[in-house]
């Protein structure tokens, strides 16, 4: 058995580790939290160093075996109640461990807050000085704030602060790993400040000079390791200073110094989000009528009264801390949460001092009780998230606030997401976009539905999952070139906005196209998000970034697949008063049309024939709208969401992705089914015509299209004159055999012998040929397995079946003439194809009608397992039922609705799931109870060593595992799960960096470096080699012309040559012993070739086995080797005409 864990799991599934703080941390941890049931000796190793080693205490047999204690028994029924069992409460408890600050980590933390705190209670004054003069200024520290307009009225000076205190999560106990910050407020002395500071940003430039001031105090200290500026998430106006320790404790831990006034320095009423506090006048330079009424700039003021309020909420959260012991614990699991979905940093997000708010407003308001559970405590939180649209009704902390205070109409009127602060002056969620409170609410709701589901992993799911933008959302797209937000800013009319923002165009105008994007997109999402811009940081030695060095935004779509991909956009009726806004939204697109009924509405019709182009009309959407309402150009938007299209595509003319193929196969097999079941003449009737294919259930991965040929290109065969390749030419057109099981009606006239079964079934092939020809004109040829049938330009390869088969497959008589019943190899192989094949052929039929791009998904799935040499290993129905668990099982995500994101999540899957301790349970047609899954995993974990190393269950396979019990090994396992990581680290960086171009086909390309021989082949005689990762430039004539295809008749090819399989099929039987074969059946040219290492063991000398062995005499012992050279030679001669030279990699083998 292996362990599955790489370096890429490691960083992926693992993300609340402190990984930057390596050994020393974990020991640290050993130091702090060590068992307690263990003797520690430290022997010497002679040199000083000693090594730790635990030794267990042995305990009396009374001990062991003692009653459970009161509390124990309060333990274990707690965990009944609340948990699934008691492995998910061991589970939360060891997560919170590994989160939690260790006792030395606080010490040091403790130690550099007293050392920074010493440091600035001797900052020296300066003389006044209007603000925008920095002459004051000395040495190379810069202001961290973008001085625009550069002149504001206003004194300032320096002067030591009023008070030092700790703020935020550290002084509450909610400070947590990996990211450990700590909140330091230097109170600035009241004679800096001014009442009427707050107008025209007065009072943020001043505490942006003041916290320079501080950085050149702080400079010339020892005590102090790197210094930088950065912003309250995001926020310009509220600059921070950054401090780190010096040497090696630098990465531990950060303090943030923040610049506050003294506590009521201002009064709250001035920060009404209805009133003005920056006048058009000074911010435009240009003189303002008298009568014009100044826009309120409640962004503005909100960011000045956050700086007067984090001691009065750190009294309060401390209060309501102090009556719930499971407070701490509660946040620190909702930070984790909120942390793996990427909510909880930026600009406008759900950060941890949110939700430590939002777990008091639940106990301040009896939601929840402070005797509950942090899992209690959790689950509450995001159900009340589930279920409360702050968007639309907020909540308020407030209980005894003041008349000033405004309404929670007022905060609705200028915030999108509304929750006041106690105070009752301040909106909480004042930079947050409705967008990312709709995300916040989607993952609380999808997590609350997989929650309680016993077959899912559910602390897995919810704690350690990261869900990154690229594998959670459909489509992705990139705003680029910011720059161009300051033209939407003035055609979307923003000025009022942009100097409530500070001049942050990209802030103003972001919430206005979110608004304008969801109009559009309407019901053909169920989520739009974006990305919160990261805080900024620089160096105390440079000026503060422009707003466009943000990096690109990203937007995420999750779409309503059924939906998504409609070419009509129906509106209002002519007539109607919504028809004006409808014509408003989509400007000259916007149509009236007239329907069979007689409506005439207005419409917008999208571009798009095949399933492919339609998958890309959002991005039609996205970019009209931004080019009509916003004035960005196509140019600056980078869409990702057919990424990998080109790697499946089939199409000539119109791009396809194989679905129109696939659907012509089936519509053309369901033809040829009808008539099956109506044909006349036979000796008993068709019971059942089964396809068992992957073209009849959209998984091919180049579905067979139909095909005319061109009979000059071939030549006769003298019998029955089928087609057959012509010496000299090009190999000819691959025409893939679709698969068709033909069941006929039991008779007591069916032999009980395997032999005459068999010619009774090849008698049945030619009987249906005959009537087939005779009844729909079919060209067809009956063999003794099968009947191959050319109708519409495709071949079906009918196979009769008779249920009993294998049974008598199965039977035997002894000596004795007693019956025995054994299972052999060919029963199964049997069974599968008949019973297996075509129950999971119908299976994943039904779930791809339930999911339109369940089909595209296995085709790029089995792409890249074909292009890194991986189809003997993980085979088509393997990797079928792999992408059907996504699609099936799919949390913490909603189903996949885009190839790109499918794959990304196969990709995933494949380099994380833990395939030594459990099964993959695919649940096709739901048909698994909770009670199944138990069973299934308590028989996985009973029988593990006799298991297939990649143990996939079904409903009709719970304990065999029949499609993986040849392949992968543990070795070619080890080597898929690698490559997967690898291929994901590739793909979702570029796929996220709108600046490089995307080149998706280095996922595909595989590294040859490990194999010891490589076969190149002549692309001539590769007839798939059009459907190569990297196709050849010249094309081939093959045999096939354009033109239509005739639906039945014609002379009869040859159906499934392909010379390379036959090829590989005979250096496998030769030195299948010796090596292992490698190949990409999808138009791969190169054969990689592996010796085994115990190929090279010499061996006593046998006659019977010289076989493309060399003799060795030593003595009077004689052994034998590999004679490679004669093997190598050997490849080229078996391979005459198709092989085009052999690469020997001579050091990577040795005798």
């Amino acid at each position: 058995m292996i362990s599955t864990t790489t370096a890429a799991e490691d960083t992926e599934e693992m993300p609340l580790a402190d990984s930057s703080h390596g050994e020393e941390d974990e020991e640290e941890e050993q130091e702090d939290d060590g068992p307690t049931k263990a003797k520690r000796t430290k022997p010497d190793d002679g040199d000083g160093m000693g090594t730790l080693v635990a030794r267990p205490i042995k305990m009396s047999r009374n001990d062991l075996y003692r009653p459970p204690t009161v509390d124990e028994l309060n333990q274990l029924k707690e965990a009944e109640s609340l948990f699934h069992c008691s492995l998910l409460k061991m589970q939360m408890e060891e997560l919170l461990k590994e989160v939690a600050l260790s006792e030395r980590r606080k010490q040091q933390i403790d130690a550099f807050v007293q050392s920074v705190t010493e440091l600035l209670q001797t900052v020296p004054s300066s003389p006044a000085v209007e603000i925008s003069d920095l002459s004051w200024l000395t040495g190379t520290v810069k202001v961290p704030f973008f001085l625009v307009p550069k002149v504001t009225k206003g004194k300032f000076h320096m002067a030591t602060p009023t008070s030092v205190d700790l703020i935020g999560s550290y002084p509450l106990g909610t400070c947590s790993k990996p990211r450990v910050t700590v909140d330091l407020s230097v109170t600035m002395p009241a004679e800096i400040l001014h009442p009427k500071d707050i107008l025209n940003q007065r009072y943020p430039r001043k505490r942006a000079l003041y916290l320079a001031g501080l950085a050149q105090h702080l400079a010339s200290s020892s005590e102090i390791g790197d210094m930088r500026y950065s912003c309250l998430h995001g926020n310009r106006l509220r600059p921070l200073l950054l401090l780190t320790p010096p040497g090696k404790e630098s990465s531990r831990f950060t303090v943030r110094v923040h610049a506050c006034p003294p506590p009521g320095f201002f009064k709250p009423s001035r920060f009404h989000p209805k009133r003005n506090n920056i006048r058009t006048e000074w911010y435009t330079g240009v003189q303002a009528s008298q009568t014009e009424n100044e826009p309120p700039t409640p962004h503005y003021s909100s960011s000045i009264l956050g700086d007067l309020l984090p001691r009065s909420h750190l009294q309060f959260l401390s209060a309501v801390r102090s009556r719930c012991s499971a407070f701490a614990d509660g946040v620190a699991l909702l930070k984790v949460w909120l942390r793996q979905r990427e909510l909880d940093q930026g600009t406008g997000c759900f950060n941890g001092f949110l939700g430590s708010m939002l777990l008091a407003y639940l106990l301040t308001t009896h939601r929840v009780g402070n005797s509950m559970t942090a899992y209690q405590l959790l689950r509450n939180s995001l159900h009340f998230l589930a279920s409360t649209d702050l968007t639309s009704n907020g909540i308020t902390l407030a209980r005894d606030a003041d008349s000033t205070a405004p309404s929670l109409a007022d905060f609705h009127s200028a915030f999108q997401v509304v929750f006041v602060d106690p105070s009752g002056h301040l909106n909480l969620c004042a930079e947050m976009t409705a967008c990312t409170y709709k995300q916040v609410q989607h993952e609380a709701t999808s997590s609350m539905q997989f929650w309680d589901d016993p077959t899912v992993d559910g602390f897995h799911a919810l704690l350690m999952t990261p869900k990154p933008m690229i594998r959670t959302c459909d489509h992705v797209f990139h705003l680029c070139e910011l720059v161009k937000l300051q033209s939407s800013c003035k055609k979307l009319n923003l000025l009022g906005e942009l100097m409530d923002h500070s001049g942050n165009y990209v802030h103003t105008a972001l919430p206005y196209i979110l608004s304008i994007l969801r109009r559009g997109l309407g019901q053909r999402v169920q989520l739009l998000t974006h990305s919160l811009s990261p805080d900024p940081e620089w160096s105390v030695e440079s000026a503060a970034p422009q707003h466009k060095a943000q990096p690109p935004i990203s937007f995420g779509l999750i779409l309503r697949p059924e939906q998504a991909a409609a070419v009509l956009e129906r509106g209002p009726p002519a007539d109607s008063p919504k028809a004006v806004p409808f014509r408003q939204l989509w400007g000259p697109l916007s149509d009236l049309r007239r329907f069979p009924d007689g409506t005439i509405i207005e419409t917008v019709v999208w571009k798009g024939q095949t399933d492919c182009q339609k998958r890309l009309i959002p991005k039609q959407i996205i970019t009209h709208l931004l080019q009509l309402h916003a004035d960005i150009p196509e140019t600056c938007v980078t869409y990702v969401g057919a990424a990998m299209d080109d790697v499946i595509s089939v199409g000539r003319e119109v791009p396809s992705t194989g679905e129109e193929e696939s659907l012509a196969v089936i519509q053309s097999f369901d033809d040829l089914s009808g008539k099956l079941w109506k044909l006349e003449g036979l000796p008993l009737s068709v019971t059942s015509v089964q396809g068992a294919h992957p073209a009849l259930r959209y998984t091919q991965v180049f579905p067979p299209v139909p095909l005319k040929l061109d009979y000059w290109f071939f030549d006769r065969e003298s019998s029955s004159r089928s087609l057959v390749p012509k010496e000299g030419k090009p190999c000819p057109v691959y025409i893939t055999p679709v698969t068709v099981i033909c069941h006929m009606e039991g008779s007591g006239k069916w032999p009980q012998d395997r032999l005459a079964i068999r010619h009774l079934k090849a008698a049945f092939h030619i009987s249906m040929a005959e009537q087939l020809h005779k009844q729909h004109h079919y060209t067809c040829k009956a063999c003794p397995t099968h009947l191959d049938v050319w109708k519409d330009g495709l071949a079906f390869r009918i196979q009769v079946a008779y249920k009993r088969e294998p049974q008598v497959l199965r039977e035997s008589v002894s000596p004795e003439g007693l019956l025995l019943v054994r299972d052999n190899d060919e029963a199964q192989a049997l069974e599968m194809e008949t019973v297996h094949k075509p129950l999971l052929t119908s299976m994943l039929h039904g779930l791809q009608q339930q999911h339109p791009c369940f089909g595209g998904v296995c085709r790029l799935a089995k792409r890249w397992l074909g292009a890194q040499l991986f189809s003997d290993d993980v085979t088509e129905n393997v990797a079928d039922l792999l992408v059907a668990f996504l699609f099936l099982q799919p949390a913490p995500f909603t189903p996949p609705g885009s190839l790109q994101v499918g794959f990304l999540r196969f990709l995933h899957l494949l380099s994380s799931f833990d395939w030594k301790n459990n099964p993959l349970v695919v649940n096709l047609n739901n048909q698994l109870t909770a009670a199944d899954y138990t069973e299934i995993r308590n028989d996985f974990m009973a029988s593990r060593e006799s298991l297939p190393v990649m143990f996939i269950a079904s409903p009709q396979d719970k304990k065999r595992s029949l499609w993986t019990k040849v392949a992968p090994s543990v070795q070619m396992l080890q080597r898929v799960v690698m490559l997967a990581a690898e291929s994901l680290k590739a793909l979702e960086p570029q796929m996220m960096d709108s600046s490089q171009t995307h080149d998706v086909k280095v996922a595909l390309r595989p590294p040859l470096e490990p194999y010891d021989v490589l076969i190149h082949l002549n692309p001539l005689q590769v007839p798939l080699v059009s459907q190569a990762v990297d196709p050849p430039a010249v094309n081939f004539n093959r045999g096939a012309i354009e033109g239509s295809v005739a639906p039945s008749g014609g002379a009869l090819p040859v159906i499934g040559y392909n010379p390379v399989s036959c090829y590989l099929t005979e250096l496998r039987d030769a030195f299948g012993d010796l090596a292992l074969f490698f190949y990409d059946p999808y138009g791969g040219t190169v054969i990689a070739v592996l010796w085994k290492p115990k190929a090279f063991i010499l061996a006593p000398f046998k006659t019977s086995q010289v076989s493309a062995r060399r003799v060795e005499v030593s003595g009077e012992q004689a052994q034998t080797s590999p004679n490679v050279e004669a093997i190598i030679e050997d490849f080229s001669i078996m391979g005459k005409g198709l092989v085009k030279s052999v690469e020997a990699r001579t050091e990577r083998w040795a005798v």
